[in-house]
């Protein structure tokens, strides 16, 4: 059973907006930084997929990944960091951090989302 519920995590506008247009078959929540990212994860336990960017203010994507491995919330959620961030170094920090997937932006929206349907669904611990 593929992802349901979608939290979209971007300091970009454009980019949040594009999740939203490019998920409509999803239920989409988005985040302007980490910070905000975890409290909506708190508000929205039954988020099963993150798209997560890493340069971000407040709280960069791989502090929210080592928050989540921390909180031992990654076994129920499965995270796909979507980044300009393409060097070998950052790929396998993401990858060793506990995501999902790694993609490099710009995307290709049908890639992104045959990534997407193909990541099973994760159950809540």
């Amino acid at each position: 059973m593929q992802p349901r519920k979608v939290l979209a995590v971007d300091d970009s506008k454009l980019v949040l907006k594009m999740y939203e247009v490019m998920l409509r078959d999803y239920a989409v929540v988005t985040a302007a930084d980490g910070v905000e990212a975890l409290t909506r994860l708190a508000e929205h336990p039954d988020v099963d997929l993150v798209l997560l960017d890493i340069n971000m203010p407040n709280m960069n994507g791989l502090e929210v990944l080592d928050t989540l491995h921390a909180q031992g919330r990654l076994p129920g959620l499965a995270v796909v960091v979507v980044t300009t961030e393409g060097g070998e170094g950052e790929v396998a920090r993401g990858l060793g951090a506990g995501a999902a997937a790694y993609i490099t932006k710009p995307f290709d929206g049908p890639n992104l989302l045959g990534l997407i349907s193909g990541l099973p669904a994760r159950s809540q611990s």
